[in-house]
């Protein structure tokens, strides 16, 4: 009966903890779903743009400020929205290559390196020379949308992703009044739009179709899987039977949730994907734009239904969609002008942060020797005084004491041996 009851008890005790936290299973079952097997290739990819993400943020505040000199305290005051903890001071000292500390009137102020500053003038030449690439990837945004608009505050959160210089919306409008008009018919500033006034059909073509005219084939797409993923590979196939859709063709004749659909839609983050940088985008500011591209309230759970195109991560709790076929390992394979001269920042960044791993080393071996040599004193106190001890031990034991001694033992084996 005593048996019996303590099983009881502890069923019970189990329906309690399963039935008490909900809100974690739910959560749990929640995550998963945006959770795809890692890649360390991709991951490692993710990591690298991180830090550089955060720096290239400060360098544009440092840009922003009179004489391009920021104080430390303002800096501090914008870490949390760049999503970083601890000390400014602390993050600025990693990267002695890229930012500058001084202090003046008891305050510090950071600036730019000339290094940093020479890379700043580059990175600017490039992006004069790339300016017919920004028109025609704004041209192609545009053409995708459902209205040919979009709205310039969400055009904004993804302005850097395609690369597009902070003030294109003066640069490259005014220049083009042909092609693009700013409209604002609520006369709100978060209601300003971009629209098309010229369709271009040389640029009505994707990356997908663009290749498969390369190579003498039909547009589809290609899987980067390997080829132990068996069933990823059946889905896939039997996916890319479906004839391809180009996203640049008009949704309103597709039916909602239809194969069809589908296919244009993977085909539409494919190529907003191929506009990018680094061919990667948040999906949670990609999802803003499902009234403008026709996106699908589930986004999320459609690109993971197509693991060989997409592979969808949360690295850092941002969840990123990048595209497969871009990448040989954790490196693109084609590289835009301006990837390649923001390389040189995050190379100028690492040179600095092995130069203060290098400085801390030598700064703990110091502190290390020091504190050594602070102990040996002590050690031989502890030692000179614990055999004083011991000596005066010794008598009181009946000589045994001095047995502890290697030469009074020699001399007692010898003695004891001789004797017999």
């Amino acid at each position: 009966m005593m048996i019996s009851k303590r099983v009881f008890e502890r069923l019970a005790c189990c329906y309690c903890r399963l039935h008490s936290q909900p809100s974690f299973i739910y959560h749990f079952r929640n995550f998963s779903l945006w959770s795809t097997k890692k890649d360390p290739d991709l991951e490692a990819a993710l990591s690298r743009n991180r830090r550089w993400i955060v720096n290239n943020q400060i360098k544009n505040i440092i840009l922003r400020c009179p004489n391009q000199v920021v104080p430390l305290e303002h800096l501090q005051k914008k870490f949390k929205t760049l999503d970083l903890q601890g000390k400014a001071l602390n993050w600025l000292k990693k990267y002695p290559c890229c930012f500058e500390i001084y202090r003046d009137n008891d305050e510090y102020y950071c600036r730019l390196t000339k290094r940093m500053i020479h890379l700043v003038e580059e990175e600017e030449l490039v992006k004069d020379m790339q300016e017919p690439v920004f028109v025609q990837k704004l041209a192609k945004l545009l053409m995708m949308s459902v209205n040919q608009r979009l709205n310039v505050t969400k055009l904004n959160e993804l302005k850097h992703s395609f690369g597009f210089p902070d003030d294109y919306i003066i640069r490259i409008l005014p220049k083009h009044p042909e092609i693009f008009r700013l409209v604002n018919n609520g006369w709100r500033k978060s209601s300003m739009e971009i629209e098309l006034l010229a369709w271009n059909p040389d640029l009505a073509v994707s990356a997908v179709e663009a290749s498969a005219q390369k190579q003498g084939i039909e547009p589809c797409f290609s899987c980067s899987l390997p080829s132990t993923w068996i069933k990823s590979w059946q889905r896939f196939e039997e996916f890319n039977a479906i004839p391809y859709i180009s996203p640049y063709l008009n949704p309103r004749g597709l039916e909602e949730g239809s194969k069809e659909m589908e296919k244009r839609i993977v085909g539409l983050v494919h190529e907003l994907l191929s506009l990018t940088l680094w061919k990667k985008l948040s999906i949670v500011k990609l999802s803003h734009f499902k009234r403008e591209f026709a996106l699908p309230e589930k986004l999320n759970i459609l690109l993971l239904k197509h693991p060989g195109i997409f592979y969808v991560s949360n690295k850092y709790q941002i969840y990123t969609v990048l595209l497969r076929e871009a990448y040989n390992g954790s490196e693109l394979v084609d590289k835009n002008p301006l990837v390649i001269v923001k390389n040189k920042f995050g190379d100028l960044m690492q040179e600095g942060l092995h130069e203060y791993n290098r400085r801390r080393r030598v700064v703990n071996l110091e502190k290390k020797r020091k504190c050594m040599n602070l102990m040996k004193p002590e050690r031989r106190k502890v030692a000179s005084s614990e055999t004083s001890i011991q000596d005066d031990n010794g008598d009181t034991l009946g000589g045994l004491g001095r047995l502890f001694d290697p030469e009074e033992r020699k001399r007692f084996y010898k003695v004891l041996f001789d004797e017999r």
